[in-house]
């Protein structure tokens, strides 16, 4: 409803008192004047693609003090035409059913609204309106969380969203009837399709009145729910359906034996398609990198600074930032198959799977989480009821292949199967799969032994199927690539310069053989015939690579290499190989930026890319492959296991309850590895 001009202005007022002038950007594009509102829904109602039509790029991701619910905020401007039109603060809240729910969500949500709690950095406040996001195609449950909303006399704007599906299902909902009803203003919308928009930030700031009372307990409030529901919505019998798909699919989707067959397909089509679309602008990163490279060798003299910037920085970070592509286009699909419906029926699925081991149903969105990133997927366990399930997902979860695991895996897999997409696909999948087999089997050990206890059964909602949003799977692959490019210009440069200064000294004199060799290339150069001058060339090249091992080998990297080899010794590895793993604990994908580091420093072969110089890189001896299978396989095995995260320790720690438990995730998870990686490397060399 119509908010005056003089409380809006008070409003106003009192945003711009809170420490940053008025008009002043507190994050991207965020005027401190901003009226602030509360974005709230049940799960699974669009209400995230919403804030993302409503924000775009403008937004930040941060998290509650004292939580680990993770909180969204976005900027925009109002619509309104008039002279109150003002910038907005969208804050998106968890997914709920229910505030009065006993769940961590809840309690945030809660929080927020009573303007106890607000994410980090923003002032704590009751929300200026709150927009309650519905789906219009199940209405009478979304209602109840309306009603609670309602009750706590905040101004409120209802948003119901999914339209286009209520409408080719038939169902008509009387809009001016809900409105009467609910006190506040409805708004039909389209969230995917980006209809409704412009009213809807109108109304956020025209309704900055109190809504109406809902009276009534919890019960009062479902029988309330149910009756508004009753008065105005319908759907006449000639539009009900002969023939619903969704019926049909989910018996496919969700049988224990054909969902199960449906969940590999799709995995193994998702990892195909990441193999062979990306690996054109893989190419095109590779060329630019290496034509950066190769600039700076010939425009800058010989010195230390140039050694700098090609072996540490172009070599470092180029060799992570060309898997790039891949990590984008991985989170583009997995959030298109999110909005399709398609993995609440593949954790239904995998909730049968998960029982047998002494997991719950409640422990499948943490491991699915856990493939982005275990820091979240420990931190969702939050929600897990039961004090030793959630011990146990915690325990676990970092052996979901991660997307530090992604540059590793596909390095690997492509020195595997060069020139096969598909077979790389599949050995890709098969690194996913056998994390998900050591996350279960450890579980089963934990549960049996130092957890002993009995899972609780998952009541799961499987949502409508629908098309997905083009829009916000490309700003999630746009954010998960963003952290990847700031990890990579932060972390993995600062240890890519230490390896490279490690590398690259201290000075030492060349072998004499080297010393020969060049000394006889010189004799033939002065004969100035053809056949001389190519032995000459190819002398100097032999010297060449000779004295780079040489001096790797006796530098600071080679002689820490040289200390610890000895322990992966066993699995293959030589002291290069030992030093990628040893820098991998404090991130995996490390290992590529080293090898990267260690390759540059050592290898003669310019212009090509970095694949082909790890498969053409040699041990010491200079014959021998520095990856040949046997150590390839045993190196994929070794990074599905181990436990190579040292943020993920410190979060295991704290969300389970005391360092003895990341200590146990630490030696079980690299005491398996290392047994993984033994047995695999003995069995093929």
């Amino acid at each position: 409803m119509p908010k005056d001009a003089s409380t809006l202005e008070t409003v106003l007022n009192v945003r711009g008192t809170s420490g940053v002038a008025a008009g002043q950007d507190s994050i991207t594009g965020g005027p401190a004047s901003a009226v602030r509102v509360a974005l709230i829904g049940n799960p699974n109602t669009g209400k995230t693609t919403l804030f993302n039509r409503l924000c775009g790029l403008r937004h930040k991701t941060s998290n509650f003090p004292g939580t680990t619910q993770e909180a969204r905020l976005g900027y925009l401007r109002s619509a309104d035409s008039d002279a109150n039109a003002s910038a907005l603060e969208l804050v998106d809240l968890p997914g709920i059913y229910g505030l009065e729910l006993d769940m961590p969500e809840a309690q945030v949500c809660r929080g927020v609204l009573a303007g106890s709690l607000a994410p980090s950095g923003e002032r704590a406040a009751s929300p200026d309106a709150v927009c309650v996001v519905v789906d219009a195609t199940n209405l009478s449950r979304n209602l109840i969380l309306v009603g609670e909303v309602l009750r706590r006399r905040l101004p409120t704007v209802v948003v119901l969203n999914m339209m286009d599906l209520t409408r080719s299902r038939g169902l008509s909902i009387d809009l001016a009837l809900l409105q009467e009803l609910l006190g506040c203003k409805v708004i039909p919308a389209c969230a995917r399709k980006g209809e409704g928009l412009t009213e809807i930030r109108r109304e956020m700031v025209r309704a900055l009145v109190p809504a109406r009372t809902v009276p009534g307990t919890l019960e009062g409030l479902e029988e309330w729910a149910d009756d508004v529901y009753a008065r105005v919505a319908s759907a006449p019998e000639s539009s009900v359906r002969s023939w619903d798909p969704t019926d049909r699919l989910d018996r496919v989707l969700t049988h224990p034996v054909f969902g199960l067959a449906a969940f590999v397909l799709v995995a193994t089509g998702l990892f195909y398609t990441i193999f062979a679309i990306a690996g054109y602008p893989m190419g095109w990163i590779e060329s630019i990198f290496s034509f950066a490279g190769g600039w700076i060798d010939e425009a800058m003299a010989p010195g230390i600074l140039r050694e700098f910037l090609v072996g540490g920085v172009i070599g470092g970070v180029g060799s992570v930032v060309v898997f790039l592509p891949q990590i984008c286009l991985l989170f583009f699909l997995i959030s298109l198959l999110e909005d399709t419906g398609y993995l609440a029926r593949a954790a239904f699925v995998m909730d049968r799977w998960l029982r047998p081991f002494g997991l719950p149903g409640h422990s499948f969105m943490p491991l699915l989480s856990s493939h982005a990133c275990a820091l979240p997927g420990i931190m969702s366990a939050r929600g897990i009821p039961d004090r030793r399930d959630r011990l146990a997902t915690i325990l676990v979860a970092p052996f979901m292949s991660c997307s530090a695991r992604i540059p590793v895996y596909v390095l690997l897999t492509g020195l595997l199967f060069p020139q096969s997409p598909l077979k790389q696909a599949v050995a890709f999948t098969g690194c996913y799969a056998l994390g998900v087999a050591a996350g279960l089997l450890s579980a089963l050990v934990a549960r049996r032994t130092i957890l002993r206890g009995k899972s609780r059964p998952m009541a799961l909602e499987l949502p409508t199927y629908k098309r997905p949003s083009l829009r916000t799977a490309f700003m999630s692959a746009f954010d998960r690539g963003m952290i990847f490019a700031k990890k990579a210009g932060t972390l993995i440069l600062a240890i890519s310069v230490v390896l490279w200064w490690m590398s690259s000294y201290p000075h030492v004199q060349p072998p004499a053989k080297a010393v020969e060799m060049r000394a006889q290339a010189e004799v033939l150069m002065e004969q100035k015939t053809g056949a001389t001058a190519q032995e000459a060339e190819v002398l100097n090249s032999e010297a060449d690579a000779m004295v780079a091992r040489w001096n790797l080998q006796r530098s600071f990297a080679g002689r820490l290499g040289g200390a610890i080899q000895p322990i992966f010794g066993p699995l293959g590895y030589d002291w290069q190989l030992s030093i990628g793993v040893m820098t991998s604990f404090a991130a995996r994908e490390v290992f590529v930026a080293t090898m990267g580091v260690i390759v540059a420093g050592s290898s003669d072969t310019e212009g090509v890319g970095f694949a082909q110089k790890i498969a053409e890189a040699k041990r010491d001896d200079g014959v021998t492959a520095l990856l040949p299978p046997a150590v390839a396989w045993s190196l994929l095995v070794y990074y599905v296991l181990a436990m190579q995260c040292l943020p993920t320790l410190a979060v295991t720690a704290k969300e389970a309850g005391g360092a003895k438990w990341a200590l146990i995730q630490l030696a079980w998870m690299c005491g398996l590895a290392y047994v993984g990686a033994l047995i695999m490397y003995q069995v093929l060399k």
